[in-house]
């Protein structure tokens, strides 16, 4: 094995997992404890405008807190995504194009905003069910609040500062998860799943502004994802794990694709344009297809572990269509719908854990 290629599969792994830097951690303790100061002024000023708001429910303490959440998740994971373009593993970035580093660091930014007032809003929503009709005073107003703003201050930095596509994934996986259970659970019909997935973006209400919006910035984080797999594929090209030179070109604009289609199941809602959301529906899962079945193909080289995961999630997708289809009609249209985002998202998954560990030697 030469030189050259023990390099690049330290280079690789490295890049997986990034030792933590000291200047990291104390920039975001300092952050933490900055945020929480301006967490306990903004919980004075919404106690005095505010007095006695419940936990939860229509423009209660749990939503001031989730909306002060993404404000400083919004501030922080600009500042931090921008400045560690120089850190070690991070350098590769800068030699991007301007508009596409520019699109990659509104992507983080969108999804760290919007995973901070997600994860708040839930968190409060389970505490109201904890502490149920708990009015919240000044003084309860303002440590909650200083408390809540330092957390999302601290998580989002150490986040956005070590950003690996590893990392990336769980973001994507964690953001997809939550906003669509957040949506299940607040959605004003019950019975939606008697319809269809697509039915919790149809009401004219919060629920459904998350589920759309989670799918709409889900699907902008997929296009810098794909970035990060081009960047990680090169490496294994480079290194001779991965034979076919044309497969980061390959796989990541198909992950870009994918993306846009995902945003636009989520930008044109079924009530608002169903041939578009329809189309954007489909063409994520063929795209999906393609990525399966050129798998041997576009990844020569890969773990063979890696291809038996990648035919079973093809096999699971296929025996789905068939228990779908009106002759068997095993499934019904929301339980497909939500199958064939698992096998999509949990393949992402799979994907990433592979290349993350296919320059390795065993």
């Amino acid at each position: 094995m030469s030189t050259d290629f023990l390099a690049s599969s330290s280079a690789l792994t490295d890049a997986a997992s990034p030792p933590p830097l000291l200047r990291v951690e104390s920039a975001a303790v300092y952050l933490a404890l900055l945020s929480g100061v301006v967490g306990g002024l903004y919980g004075l000023i919404v106690s005095l405008i505010y007095p006695q708001l419940p936990l939860n429910g229509e423009w209660s303490f749990g939503v001031f807190a989730a909306i002060g959440s993404s404000v400083i998740a919004a501030a922080i994971s600009a500042i931090g995504y921008w400045g560690s373009r120089r850190r070690p593993g991070q350098e590769w970035r800068r030699s991007l194009a301007p508009w596409k580093f520019t699109v990659n660091t509104i992507s983080v930014v969108i999804v760290h905003t919007a995973l901070a007032y997600l994860a708040t809003y839930v968190v409060y929503l389970v505490l109201a069910l904890g502490f149920v009709d708990l009015p919240i005073v000044a003084f309860w107003a303002i440590v909650l609040m200083a408390v809540t703003l330092g957390m999302t201050a601290y998580i989002v930095f150490l986040s956005v500062s070590r950003m690996t596509t590893q990392r990336m994934s769980s973001l994507l996986m964690a953001f997809i998860v939550l906003g669509t259970l957040t949506a299940m659970v607040t959605t004003p019909d019950k019975e939606w799943w008697q319809v269809h997935f697509s039915h919790l973006g149809t009401f004219d209400d919060m629920s459904s502004w998350i589920f759309n919006g989670t799918l709409i910035a889900g699907g902008l984080l997929v296009t810098t994802f794909a970035v990060y797999i081009a960047n990680d594929m090169h490496t294994l090209v480079d290194a001779g794990r991965l034979s076919n030179r044309s497969s980061p070109r390959t796989v990541s604009t198909l992950f870009v694709i994918m993306g846009v289609m995902l945003a636009g199941v989520g930008l044109c809602p079924v009530d608002v344009n169903m041939t578009v959301h329809n189309l954007s529906a489909s063409g994520m899962a063929i795209i999906f297809m393609v990525l399966l079945i050129g798998g041997p193909r576009f990844l020569r080289g890969m773990p063979r572990t890696y291809f038996v995961s990648a035919w079973s999630f093809l096999g699971a997708l296929v025996a789905s269509i068939v228990l779908f289809i009106p002759a068997v009609g095993y499934f019904s249209l929301t339980a497909f719908e939500i199958i064939v985002f698992a096998l999509i998202f949990g393949w992402i998954a799979v994907f990433i854990r592979f290349l993350g560990v296919a320059g390795q030697h065993e």
